[in-house]
This record gives structure tokens, C-alpha cells and sequence, in this order.
């Protein structure tokens, strides 16, 4: 596996990670509907698109297993995909992230118990809770730290 920051974000590789993006969320969002997941799928390019520095994880075949954004220091979104999950590749990004980019802040769906546990650790605590998550849906969101 190999990780690489990403500077051109072409339409197949967005269509690439909008798959990673769906495997995972399925997996690991149970609390949301299939209707919700196909919801917020729809602004998942134009994030990939916009974020200021999109790394992926590549398997051997040089195919997106895994990616994750990051903006000032704040870890966006970090995903991997089903079929990936628990071989080490959300450590390895958020440790490279860590390194590279300073990686301090995140924010955590409080539904996804797996998510907390893995920041926590990773050394991030919980410092702050909202009810709603930034789109003012009823999803309440941890946001954790790392000293």
C-alpha cells in the first residue's frame, strides 16, 4: 500500500473514492437510512473537490482503498473502504496525516462508536458536543483533540 497526496482531482478518481466513500459509510454509519446515505452522497464530490489537501491510500494494483481531507490542521473526513477495513489503513493515513500536515482537531459522528474509539486511540479526546452535525441534522458530533 502506498499513501499520496493528491494534486489532480480528475472525474475517475473522484468516481473512485465516491465508491470508498459508499462502502465505508455503509459499513460503519448504521445509523443512517439508505435514503440519507444516497442524500449525502450527492455533496461528497464537490468536497473531494474542494478540500485543501485530499491524500489517498493506494492498494498494490494502485486502486483508492482509502482517503481522507484535511483543512487547517483538521482532520475532514477520513474513510475506508468495507473491504479494507481493519488491515491498518485509517492508522497509517491519520498517522501520515499527523506528520504531514499537523493534524490537531476532528470531529467524530457520536453514532459511530468504532470512529471515537479508533481516534481515541490514536491520542484525540472529546473536548466539545454538538446536537446537530454542520448540516443541521439530528446527528450529534464529537469534536476531539490531540495535545
Amino acid at each position: 500500500m502506498r499513501i499520496v497526496k493528491v494534486e489532480e482531482r480528475n472525474e475517475r478518481l473522484i468516481e473512485n473514492l465516491l465508491e470508498v466513500w459508499e462502502s465505508s459509510v455503509k459499513a460503519t454509519h448504521l445509523f443512517l437510512s439508505h435514503d440519507e446515505i444516497n442524500a449525502i452522497k450527492q455533496y461528497v464530490p464537490q468536497a473531494l473537490k474542494e478540500i485543501p489537501t485530499l491524500v489517498i491510500a493506494e492498494n498494490e494494483a494502485g486502486k483508492p482503498v482509502g482517503f481522507m481531507g484535511i483543512a487547517n490542521q483538521m482532520l475532514e473526513m477520513l474513510f475506508v473502504s468495507n473491504e479494507s477495513r481493519g488491515q491498518g489503513i485509517g492508522k497509517q493515513l491519520l498517522q501520515y496525516g499527523i506528520e504531514k500536515y499537523s493534524i490537531i482537531e476532528l470531529a467524530v459522528n457520536e453514532q459511530n462508536p468504532l470512529a471515537k474509539g479508533f481516534y481515541e486511540h490514536m491520542g484525540f479526546e472529546v473536548y466539545k458536543r454538538t446536537e446537530l452535525d454542520e448540516q443541521g441534522n439530528p446527528y450529534p458530533l464529537l469534536y476531539m483533540k490531540r495535545e
